[in-house]
């Protein structure tokens, strides 16, 4: 089966014509024709992926033949072929729809660079088509995005957890969506109908999480003027979440062990004991088990969470849901900010496919805000992306030594583009904006071969 992107070229000259098919035949299943007549007939029985056509020919011209292809194959990329002199024809070329166009005599090194521009240019468009397909279809659970192995596992882990009345523990870091979680395993389980109610734990003092969590009887203390329904009782019959429970001081740890244990709490000031059928899932973006160890977390309470545990995997070891999870995004912030930007060029899928993500989904979330909000494009590109993310993402490419050519510069920009691919020439070439003739040209010329 052919894997090769397909590229018919039409033009009436045949020594330009065969000169062309012998240029790209390595690198593309090639097709030719000599007429536009010709070439209508292999687009009616032939995908073809790029359209190589000269302006000028007899019978029917490059711009018709362009058009009446575009009508009957609108996801095909054109490149006009045009003398020097028809740089007009050129233009009006890209007005009706061709995506480049170049002036002959041909330059092979340029054409190479050109075609795999607009060739990547359109998998990238094709993904992002694909993405908004799987977002509208709901890829994940419950508003949770993820296709990779690591994200199916938990879906699994999810789905098994939730009709029961298990204490769930989820653990990760910090911004990988544990609330998301917790709020999936409470709508799919039996407790939808009843509330969710979250609670930050680092967010509030320990005198405030203690009336927040259990509630006060009025006069429990200065300012508590009438009696408060705590969380526990405002999630009766449903599910009560707390984030970063490893924060919380450990005589409000006695006082939840005691509602797991005897499912009633006591408000403060109060003595008397308030039944309570709340599902506890808690969230720690630390190690329980090292703290218990270190005498930092009760053990009883640890076990008692530990359950169900359910660990969320960092963005980073999940790099199949990157372009999903910015796709989505985009929608989002597109809505958000009344914007129609398409989605992102090329340059920029390689930078944010490489960077490392360290603040995980929150992160991937805020940058993508920050770049639709400030964007002034169609695409989001490169220059869109801040720039300690451009640097990260570069993993330290080579700095300017003063010390050598440019030649032993060149030299050393070459090795380090084929270390970081593996030895693959064409990514190479590609990485460093040369044509791969450009590249095997310069193997040569430095022994590198």
């Amino acid at each position: 089966m052919n894997t090769k992107p397909v590229v018919l070229i039409v033009d009436d000259e045949k020594s330009a014509r065969d000169g062309l098919v012998r240029a790209l035949r390595r690198d593309y299943h090639v097709l030719a024709a000599e007429n536009a007549k010709a070439a209508l007939e292999v687009l009616a029985n032939q995908s073809i992926d790029v359209l190589l056509s000269d302006v000028r020919m007899p019978g029917m011209d490059g711009i018709t033949l362009m058009q009446r292809a575009l009508a009957n194959h609108p996801e095909l990329t054109c490149i006009i072929l045009t003398a020097y002199g028809d740089v007009d024809l050129a233009v009006e070329a890209m007005k009706q729809g061709a995506t480049d166009f170049m002036t002959k005599p041909i330059n092979l090194d340029k054409l190479e660079l050109v075609l795999g521009r607009v060739l990547k240019a359109k998998k990238i468009e094709l993904e992002n088509v694909q993405l908004r397909v799987q977002l509208d279809s709901k890829y994940g659970l419950e508003n949770i995005i993820g296709r990779s192995g690591p994200m199916q596992e938990v879906f699994d882990m999810i789905r098994q957890v939730a009709s029961s009345r298990a204490t769930v523990l989820i653990q990760g870091e910090s911004g990988t969506g544990k609330e998301l979680v917790a709020k999936a395993i409470h709508q799919l389980g039996s407790r939808t109908k009843g509330p969710f109610v979250a609670v930050h734990c680092a967010a509030l003092s320990q005198n405030l999480l203690e009336s927040e969590l259990f509630g006060h009887e009025k006069g429990a203390f200065t300012g508590a003027m009438e009696r408060r329904i705590g969380r526990f009782e405002k999630a009766d019959g449903g599910s009560l979440f707390l984030d970063e429970i490893s924060e919380i001081d450990a005589s409000v740890q006695v006082k939840i062990l005691r509602a797991l244990e005897e499912r009633q709490i006591e408000r403060v000031g109060g003595d008397t004991p308030v039944d309570v059928d709340t599902r506890l899932i808690a969230a720690a973006n630390r190690d329980l088990k090292g703290m218990v160890e270190k005498g930092e977390f009760r053990e009883d309470l640890f076990y008692r969470l530990y359950v169900v545990v359910i660990t969320l995997p960092p963005l980073r070891d999940r790099q199949d849901d990157v372009l999903l999870l910015l796709s989505h995004y985009l929608a989002v912030f597109n809505a958000e900010n009344g914007k129609q930007i398409e989605g992102f060029t090329p340059a920029a899928v390689d930078v944010l496919s490489a960077y490392g993500w360290p603040g995980n989904i929150r992160e991937l979330r805020n940058l993508v805000e920050r770049m639709v909000v400030l964007s002034r494009g169609k695409l989001l590109d490169v220059k869109d992306i801040p720039v300690q993310v451009r640097e990260q993402a570069s993993g330290g490419e080579i700095k300017i030594d003063a010390d050598l050519t440019v030649d032993e510069m060149e030299k050393r920009m070459i090795v380090q583009a084929l270390e970081k691919t593996g030895g693959n020439r064409t990514k190479a070439a590609e990485k460093l904006g040369m044509s791969r003739r450009t590249l095997h040209r310069k193997l040569n010329e430095y022994g590198l071969n």
